[in-house]
């Protein structure tokens, strides 16, 4: 406390030069100011932070919804397989058959139903990258292309980099859409083996499209860097 003290009241004795005491203090470098962030920063910001929502709801749809489904018809088929075994021949198997038929044409209706939230939340991809473009095109003309494609954000990338690499992941997520719809239809048929089902569900439950290209493998690490605030 005293030494806080003493800093407040100036030295105890008088100095030789007070003026290049002065001059030194002043030498010392201002800290960094946090950067000024315009509406673009903030729109580019929360479009991207909508696109990883949409992605984690994809996941979701398909790891809970999908696979519960999956599974369920799977298992739903096996049983009827086994029960059919052991009736004998003579007796018949309506009273077997009807109603597991009924509980596995639900489990096909809940796994279209997945494939239509899929096709959903693709088609919320999509409008966010077209915000995107609408985006970049507004900076252009009121910020001018030198901000656009020159200036950083915030770290190294400016805005027309996000803009133009950002519909990259459309792709992967196009190609998954496309496979789960496969996997569904693979799953729908009755003469489907069980090690085929198996297959089949391990392939759903995996995402082998998005594994190198989907929004984790390529985009979470990035925007953390390249974007400040970006789990705020």
């Amino acid at each position: 406390m005293s030494s806080r003290l003493a800093s407040f009241k100036g030295p105890s004795t008088p100095t030789s030069s007070p003026v290049q005491q002065r001059q030194a203090n002043s030498s010392a470098p201002p800290s960094p100011a946090r950067i000024v962030e315009s509406t673009y920063h903030r729109k580019l910001r929360t479009l991207l932070q909508e696109l990883r929502s949409t992605t984690e709801t994809w996941d979701d749809i398909v790891l809970i919804d999908g696979l519960k489904a999956a599974k369920s018809l799977v298992d739903t088929r096996t049983e009827l397989d086994n029960s059919l075994a052991r009736t004998p021949n003579r007796l018949p198997r309506t009273r077997i058959v009807g109603p597991t038929l009924e509980a596995m044409d639900q489990r096909i209706s809940e796994l279209d139903i997945v494939l239509m939230k899929l096709q959903k939340q693709f088609r919320k991809m999509n409008t966010i990258v077209e915000s995107l473009d609408a985006l970049v095109i507004e900076a252009h003309k009121n910020k001018g292309w030198q901000w656009v494609e020159k200036e950083p954000l915030w770290t190294t990338w400016p805005l027309e980099k996000f803009v133009s690499r950002v519909p990259e992941i459309l792709v992967p997520y196009h190609r998954a859409l496309s496979g789960h719809i496969a996997l569904v239809n693979i799953l729908k048929s009755h003469s489907i083996s069980f090690d085929e089902s198996r297959d089949a569900i391990l392939k759903w439950a995996e995402q082998p499209w998005l594994e190198e290209h989907g929004w984790d493998a390529g985009w979470e690490d990035l925007c953390s860097v390249e974007i400040d605030r970006w789990n705020r």
